[in-house]
């Protein structure tokens, strides 16, 4: 059995200008000790989909239809009950912005020990110990010294280490990673990374990446979901992704990325913008800024279809018949 388990996920945004379907119909499992990839441009519904599984959606989110099972378990409809003992403790979360996810006037310290006192049976001492435990194994120097600290003497890279060890503290099945790495710079993220991929062999948890990075997937991730306009264009191992492309979406990302081989080589952007999700077309959403558009994109939007093992596409360009 799936350790997580999401089926046909509808998530939307009810606004003063209508509904905006911020996710269509996501479907994915994660299996233990695997890394997922979830892939997509700004408002390609990533992080809504991670606040669905976690059900921290702000107030005029809703999830509208579609399962999460975690452990076997249906999270959608749960009381707040179940979800204070699975948040935190059983899956964990670290946010885009280290700065904005911590209290400024609190001490490292106090809110690392504030979560393992909220979600264990530990007392203080040993809340402390396990603090500075953690600190020690995302590699914060002197961790005595910083749990006295405050956030803001903290650099960016330090703060977004303090995060791990904090969605780490409780020891979860999985942790979502929503952008880690999207303010550090090229040398602290590697260093991130890596603490990551040595945390996740040691715990031997599952964790979802979310990233508009693709380097970072290469580096990180068995499986990836690459997402468009709220829905899934393509699913398939890191390999099937990155070598074997099949939808034009997924074709013009791996465009958009410089090389090494040319640095002359000017880089080929994907055309037009992102589609209003408060009005979705009737057809494929990519359609308008695909160069390879048909007619039948225009009218009528593909299935996820299966295009080899484990690698499915949402794109007509694979189907053998129009």
């Amino acid at each position: 059995m799936a350790l997580l388990e999401v089926t046909d996920l509808h998530t939307s945004f009810f606004t003063d200008a209508g509904e905006v379907k911020a996710v269509n119909g996501v479907s994915f499992s994660l299996e233990k000790n695997k890394v997922l990839g979830i892939v997509g441009e700004s408002g390609s519904g990533k992080s809504v989909t991670a606040y669905s599984i976690m059900q921290i959606l702000a107030k005029t989110g809703k999830i509208v239809s579609g399962s999460i099972k975690f452990n076997g378990e249906e999270l959608v409809g749960a009381p707040e009950s179940t979800m204070n003992k699975i948040r935190g403790n059983r899956i964990s979360i670290i946010f885009q912005d280290p700065m904005t996810s911590l209290n400024p006037t609190y001490t490292i310290g106090n809110q690392l020990m504030e979560a393992i006192l909220l979600h264990t049976g530990r007392n203080k001492k040993e809340a402390y110990d396990r603090a500075v435990e953690m600190l020690r194994l995302v590699n914060v120097n002197e961790p005595e010294k910083r749990m006295k600290q405050y956030p803001y003497e903290f650099s960016g890279g330090m703060r977004q280490r303090v995060m791990i060890a904090m969605a780490l503290a409780c020891e979860p099945d999985i942790l979502i990673a929503d952008e880690p790495t999207t303010a550090l710079d090229v040398t602290i993220q590697a260093g991130i990374l890596e603490l990551m991929k040595d945390i996740q062999k040691k715990e031997g948890m599952a964790i979802i990446m979310i990233t508009h990075d693709l380097g970072v997937v290469a580096q990180l991730c068995d499986e990836v979901i690459v997402m468009y306009a709220g829905g899934i264009c393509e699913k398939g191992s890191a390999e099937d992704i990155f070598y074997h492309p099949k939808h034009e979406y997924t074709k013009g990302l791996l465009s958009s990325i410089p090389t090494v081989d040319d640095v002359y080589q000017k880089l080929k952007p994907i055309a037009g913008t992102p589609i209003d999700l408060l009005n979705m077309p009737k057809g494929c959403p990519f359609a308008p800024r695909c160069e390879n558009a048909m007619k039948i994109c225009i009218r009528e939007a593909a299935k996820l279809q299966k295009v080899s093992e484990g690698h499915f596409a949402r794109c007509w360009m694979n189907q053998k018949t129009l």
